[in-house]
């Protein structure tokens, strides 16, 4: 006898029934996969179990870095070290560190004078993010230290602490209030001195009159100096990098600052600083970075910025600055930044400038006067940049283009469903022509 088609009433029961079987099956394939051992590493080296007996580094050294609470179970030699905090020399038989970083430090963490003076052989040493108190510092580290970073660390720092640090070539001290008189304090006596940073330290006081002649590098951002710029700043010949901006300073800017001839970043910004941008500036070749913007300075803006050709930054806003802009768009559109928003009475040829381009200040008239009140200062800050009218335009409409087209979830979920459906009617279509 010819058994019976199947019935349309087994088919959900089938359907449920493979179903089934494919969800076990790829959870089955599934816990195999995570229960396979990992691969090991073929970096990864197997930690000494004794750091005394394998370490190369003296051992009144490793008894200094336990107490500063840096580990010691991988010989701190080996490079690259945990947190890049220890660099060593290749004396033997037992190797000294040269360098130390200490970051992100404990709060019970505290320095010994003891730890310290068996670390005489470092000469450069940094602290990031260690709230703990200083202390005197050994005359040996204190006279083998060449660098020295301080970054929102050792509490009540003063300038006769910092002072003792006479071979430093590098200072940095950011974030961290320091208590002095006087920045000569600090410099006095640092000689070999050629990069310094001490910014967001709550100085106070004036620029020292006195400076060294090796400097290259010189930050003294964000804090509270007053008073002018010193002629003994113009002496350095070769300094490549100055900020004093956010500070007290007032007065003109000295003609002789076209004697720092290898100046390549300058920022006075947000100041007091008035009279006009001196013509001697123009001496000075390599400019990248030219920023003198929230000052009181007056006067035309010098055409000598459009010869500079390796400027990338001018940022002149928010000053007293008058006259016709003397720039043209090429110019302009070769900066990442531009901006002279901000100023009142100056403004732009419309014969030679587009509208579209966004300067926040007003197009002359026939007698080269605005024509109409410029942008707010507080409008014109988002609008002051490189980035113009036409390109804002074209970056909108390439990402509305993202946007066509269907979202590949709703894709991927339609074209299961579909696949489903098929398979329904595949299946009806099968019983029906099997009966």
């Amino acid at each position: 006898m010819k058994p019976p088609p199947p019935s349309l009433n087994s088919l959900p029961l089938f359907l449920f029934l493979l179903l089934s079987a494919v969800i076990s099956a790829a959870t089955t394939t599934t816990n195999a996969t995570s229960k396979l051992p990992p691969t090991p590493s073929p970096t990864t080296e197997t930690p000494s179990s004794s750091s005394s007996s394998s370490s190369t580094l003296d051992p009144k050294q490793i008894e200094a870095l336990e107490s500063l609470n840096i580990p010691t179970a991988r010989d701190p030699c080996i490079q690259p070290s945990p947190h890049n905090a220890t660099v060593c020399d290749s004396s033997k038989p037992f190797r000294h560190l040269v360098s130390l970083h200490l970051s992100n430090c404990s709060a019970d963490l505290s320095l010994s004078f003891t730890a310290l003076k068996s670390l005489s052989s470092v000469h450069s040493l940094s602290f990031t993010n260690c709230h703990t108190s200083p202390i005197r510092f050994p005359y040996d580290l204190s006279l083998s230290l060449t660098s020295f970073t301080c970054i929102r660390s050792l509490r009540r720092l003063t300038g006769v602490w910092l002072s003792r640090f006479v071979n430093l070539t590098d200072l940095t001290v950011s974030f961290t209030p320091v208590n002095t008189s006087g920045l000569y304090v600090i410099l006095g006596n640092m000689h070999k001195l050629k990069t310094v940073t001490i910014s967001h330290a709550n100085l106070t006081g004036s620029l020292p009159r006195h400076l060294h002649l090796n400097l290259t590098h010189v930050d003294l951002s964000d804090n509270k100096l007053k008073g002018n710029i010193p002629t003994s700043l113009t002496l350095l010949e070769d300094l490549e990098y100055l900020n004093l901006s956010s500070n007290g300073l007032n007065g003109e800017i000295p003609t002789e600052f076209g004697d720092l001839i290898s100046l390549k970043n300058l920022s006075l910004a947000s100041n007091s600083f008035s009279g006009s941008i001196p013509d001697s500036i123009s001496a000075i070749p390599g400019f990248v970075h030219v920023d003198l913007s929230n000052n009181q300075l007056n006067g035309t803006v010098p055409r000598f910025f459009s010869q500079l050709k390796g400027l990338k930054v001018l940022n002149l806003e928010n000053n007293e600055l008058h006259g016709v802009l003397p720039f043209n768009a090429s110019f302009i559109k070769k900066l990442a930044v531009f901006k002279v928003g901000g100023n009142s009475n100056l403004c732009y040829n419309h014969s030679v400038l587009s509208s579209k381009m966004k300067l926040g200040i007003a197009r002359c008239d026939k007698h080269g006067l605005p024509m109409s009140p410029p942008p707010s200062k507080e409008s014109s800050g988002d609008s002051d940049s490189s980035d113009y009218e036409d390109d804002s335009a074209d970056d909108t409409s390439e990402n509305k283009e993202h946007h066509h087209g269907p979202n590949k979830v709703v894709l991927g979920v339609a074209i299961g469903l579909s696949s489903i459906v098929f398979l329904i009617v595949f299946l009806v279509l099968l019983s029906k022509w099997c009966g």
